[in-house]
């Protein structure tokens, strides 16, 4: 199914609504000048964290350790995640890097 041109433009223009709405919305509901509520803090500070938890299980849950690889090229690219983090303390030369060495044991090693 294709969709006609004047239906492109819509769909276009409801997503360049719905992203200039969340980027611009938080300013207007929480102006500079005052300070946000203390449950907003709260979330800023934890929410971070708690994403990190969420994409660590999700990346994990087809996991099966007694079928396939047995979950080792897993095991390997959090261990360098790990690693790269505790030694440089970037957290995109530690995604990288296990994304690296994930992929380098998906397609030559396993």
């Amino acid at each position: 199914m294709t969709m006609e041109t004047w239906q492109g433009v819509v769909t276009i223009l409801m997503a360049v609504l719905g992203t200039v709405i969340t980027r611009f919305l938080p300013f207007i509901v929480f102006p500079e000048s005052e300070r946000p509520p203390r449950v907003v803090e709260y979330l800023g500070k934890v929410l971070p964290y708690a994403m990190g938890g969420l994409l660590v299980v999700y990346s994990l849950k087809n996991v099966t350790p007694f079928s396939g690889t047995h979950g080792i090229p897993e095991a390997v690219a959090i261990t360098v995640i790990v690693a790269l983090h505790v030694w440089k303390r970037n957290m995109l030369l530690s995604i990288a890097g296990g994304t690296a060495v994930y992929m380098l044991l998906v397609q030559v090693v396993f």
